[in-house]
């Protein structure tokens, strides 16, 4: 984790951003400035004119920053290796307002490798929300997807929301109740 202490910044070309927590999508155009606030899992939290947004670690670019490296397979990866990078993967996800990853939130239940016929890989993981009205729920999902599809050999991702039993803190790993003083 890297804390930017409102490092800033100016967008030097169009990027693709999320509001925080709402969730919906929005494109920043090049000259906008505004304060880096965190800097977690390959996604950058900013702030710009009062308004909190997230853009993704392919887009470091757009604000000077280093784009996120791919993850790697050793060769003739068993599927112990794919489920062990699938969840340091999940380990690269957060919620944009806080600053703890989605395992040690408690918020990830399953996740699972199947081999295909073909070589390649499905992982299916079963994630929850803190709450379940959070905006940022489906941007949460996608982001999962998109970074177990980057893991070599993996063909789909399939993660499923539920809400079923409901997130409580009790969830959360020993280090993340102390980090949040939920202990």
């Amino acid at each position: 984790m890297r804390s930017y202490d409102n490092e800033p910044f100016v967008v030097n070309r169009e990027v693709h951003a999320v509001v925080v927590p709402a969730g919906t999508e929005l494109t920043l155009q090049p000259g906008t400035s505004g304060y880096i606030t965190q800097a977690l899992g390959g996604s950058f939290t900013v702030y710009i004119e009062g308004n909190l947004y997230r853009i993704s670690g392919e887009d470091a670019d757009a604000i000077g920053k280093e784009q996120v490296a791919p993850p790697q397979l050793p060769p003739n990866a068993t599927e112990e290796d794919v489920l062990k990078l699938a969840w340091e993967q999940l380990r690269t996800c957060y919620d944009p307002e806080i600053p703890i990853n989605i395992v040690e939130l408690g918020l990830v239940y399953d996740c699972s490798v199947q081999a295909n016929e073909d070589g390649t890989r499905c992982i299916d993981v079963k994630l929850t929300l803190t709450a379940p009205g959070c905006g940022m729920g489906e941007i949460l999902v996608d982001d999962v997807r998109d970074k177990i599809e980057r893991i070599p050999t993996v063909s789909e991702a399939r993660v499923e929301l539920t809400f079923d039993p409901p997130w409580n803190p009790s969830m959360m790993s020993e280090a993340a109740r102390l980090q949040t003083g939920m202990y």
